[in-house]
């Protein structure tokens, strides 16, 4: 009876083990299926001004992104000047990315590997919309995340949600947004990954987008670079005293 014992509980123990290894290879095939972290390559002026920058070494704030993100350039220059370039802070955001085109940059890409930054402030997704799903977008973005953890595991993340875009509070696209954010929020840790959304912040209290802040219902105006860097300012000052 001991032996029979013996051997089912042996029996279990090796079919819990396959079924977590099937999970796994499961898990492994389904990312590497996701179009959303399939690597794009970004071999562009813009990716090689980075390789200048970050040759310097001097990075203790990085903000990851696509045009928003790169819009602290221009209509957000001022906002940017006077709350993030005081806390030496570079902009890795270039136009048009989705999230396949950010995991090259920081892969084969090598934008980071010369620097040691504290802080990574992230916020991407919205131009994977027109071609991925929820859960697509949300893996790329999860993508993002390990990927810097794996390369700066000290860094401290904060993940922002997918900015509310399309005028009208009712069009499709708001919902599809909504639906990716909760599915990369569960990131937070409480540790290392900080999720914040700071969407609601761009609207008014019917839901509608002001084109004072986002002209194009999209990307924002100088006072819509103001509502960011105040919305997130004392999150990445906090985060570096860490």
């Amino acid at each position: 009876m001991i032996v029979r014992r013996f051997l089912t509980a042996g029996s279990f123990l090796a079919l819990g083990l396959l079924t977590i290894s099937l999970a796994s290879a499961r898990d492994t095939k389904d990312e590497k299926n996701n179009p959303a972290v399939k690597l794009i390559n970004r071999d562009n002026p813009r990716h090689k001004q980075f390789l200048t920058i970050v040759a310097k070494g001097d990075a203790d704030v990085i903000f990851v992104g696509d045009s928003i993100t790169q819009g602290w350039e221009k209509n957000g220059k001022e906002a940017w000047d006077k709350n993030f370039a005081p806390l030496k802070a570079v902009n890795l955001g270039i136009g048009g990315d989705q999230t396949g085109h950010v995991l090259w940059r920081i892969t084969e890409g090598k934008e980071l590997d010369p620097i040691k930054p504290k802080v990574a402030v992230i916020m991407i997704g919205t131009n994977n919309m027109g071609g991925h799903t929820p859960e697509q977008i949300a893996g790329g973005v999860t993508a993002i995340v390990h990927e810097l953890q794996k390369q700066k595991p000290h860094i401290k993340i904060l993940l922002l949600g997918i900015f509310p875009r399309a005028a009208n509070p009712t069009d499709k696209i708001r919902d599809k947004v909504k639906a990716t954010n909760a599915i990369f929020a569960k990131l937070d840790d409480g540790k290392t990954v900080f999720y914040k959304d700071i969407g609601e912040k761009f609207l008014e209290p019917d839901g509608t987008i002001e084109k004072k802040i986002m002209p194009d219902s999209l990307h924002l105006s100088p006072a819509g670079y103001e509502i960011w860097a105040k919305a997130i300012k004392d999150d990445v000052e906090k985060l570096l005293k860490q």
